[in-house]
């Protein structure tokens, strides 16, 4: 199975330019905790709300901060036609729980859950994947860039 089939195609993409308070407020209105950051086509990051509180709100900047201060500029993705236990595992050994997913071209196209993946292709593969994210530590820390 592809992880076309498993993405959600109707991506909310905040701007670089748009504060911390228009990232958080949009998070709020479609349950989520993660935004892909777009310019002029193209993803050039992505903000979470432990960006915002870690990043923003713990080192004292206000409500008006860009985006592009606070923002994970490293964007790991996966293309559309990779399959869903290839996406899996990447997403185990990245330790992160939803990626990016764009076509050929490298166009954002929609973005894949680990739970879109477990409600596609349930079992081993899966487990796996959750173990690995569940793990403590990980090449991803806080610090800015």
């Amino acid at each position: 199975m592809k992880i076309c089939d498993a993405m959600t195609r109707d991506v909310c993409v905040a701007s670089p330019n748009e504060t911390i308070s228009d990232a958080a407020r949009q998070m709020a209105a479609i349950d989520a905790g993660v935004l892909p950051v777009g310019e002029n086509d193209r993803l050039v990051g992505m903000i979470t709300d432990r960006d915002i509180a870690v990043r923003a709100v713990a080192q004292g900047l206000g409500p008006d901060t860009p985006i592009r201060e606070v923002m994970s500029q490293e964007v790991l993705y996966c293309f559309e036609d990779d399959s869903v236990d290839d996406v899996a595992r990447n997403m185990a050994d990245q330790q992160v729980r939803r990626l990016p997913v764009v076509d050929r071209d490298k166009r954002l196209v929609g973005i894949v859950s680990i739970g879109d993946v477990a409600r596609c292709e349930p079992g081993r593969q899966t487990a796996e994947a959750m173990a690995g994210i569940a793990q403590q530590g990980g090449a991803h820390s806080q610090s800015l860039h």
